[in-house]
């Protein structure tokens, strides 16, 4: 997510906190907006979702949400009375939770809600570790979805292996996965692809999805035929990537993400703990 988006949505989000006495909340329609819903009827149906996970996670629905009637302006200074519904910072993390991930609105809010810090560049780096962890779990979709198809040829795990290195070769420009274990000083039991760049990981998924639609599309069958599509992918890929610039191979380590999972799982659980309820 760009920097001056991070920054817009960080400013209507701030602009949107209420304080009564020590608890935060915000307003139902205010996150509406700020989420991008047009509709109130459609946004009520993603409260009802947050409110099942809610129940879901042992916690009394009352304690985060708080039906209210409240009085908007309509024009020519007449009033009237609408429904709103008050929320604590656990309840539009849920809320969140259950929206589409790839709007922007909504991948902001999933972090902003789930970190108690307000400080800009705390958010941003929430974000770019949420955006390479949701990245490596778009990778171990496809690989599976690879691995099946091949499987379905009668190619058995040594086959796969072979592909999948040989894919890697063509995108680290000669260097095989070993080598770029080596390189980057990934331990030889965990995956390469838990220590890539945010942007090579999504390469690697590229290819693999590319490999996947034409293995269906062409009928691919033999380990040769799957093998030669994989490398022609890969290399392609490499190629968008050199015109702007970059070689996958000489991108830096990045932080295990097992640490930056386990680190996000911890904040998610310290959101609910820190969360202070509603005031009957």
């Amino acid at each position: 997510m760009k920097k001056e988006i991070i920054s817009k949505l960080h400013s209507s989000f701030e602009l949107a906190v209420n304080q009564n006495e020590d608890v935060e909340f915000w307003f139902a329609r205010d996150l509406q907006i700020l989420l991008g819903y047009a509709q109130w009827r459609n946004f009520l149906l993603v409260i009802d979702k947050a409110k099942t996970a809610c129940t879901n996670a042992k916690q009394e629905v009352l304690d985060h949400f708080a039906e209210v009637s409240k009085m908007v302006d309509v024009g020519s200074g007449a009033k009237r009375e609408i429904d709103d519904i008050i929320l604590t910072r656990y309840a539009c993390y849920l809320i969140a939770q259950n929206g589409d991930p790839k709007k922007d609105e909504i991948a902001f809010a999933m972090n902003y809600f789930a970190v108690q810090t307000r400080k800009q560049e705390l958010l941003e780096q929430r974000l770019k570790e949420w955006e390479r962890l949701q990245a490596r779990e778009k990778l171990t979709l496809s690989e599976k979805e690879l691995s099946g198809l091949i499987f379905q040829k009668g190619i058995d795990n040594v086959g796969f292996g072979r592909i999948r290195s040989k894919g890697d070769q063509a995108l680290f420009g000669g260097k095989t996965t070993s080598d770029m274990k080596a390189k980057l000083g990934v331990p030889d039991n965990r995956p390469l692809a838990d220590f890539l760049s945010t942007i090579t990981i999504k390469a690697k998924d590229f290819a693999n999805e590319l490999t996947n639609v034409n293995i269906r599309k062409s009928d691919l069958t033999s380990e040769t035929d799957i093998t030669k599509e994989h490398v022609k992918n890969n290399t392609d890929v490499r190629g968008l990537l050199l015109k702007s610039g970059i070689k996958p191979e000489n991108l830096p380590a990045e932080e295990d993400l097992k640490k930056i999972e386990r680190k996000v799982k911890a904040e998610d659980k310290k959101l609910l703990k820190d969360t202070k309820k509603l005031k009957k």
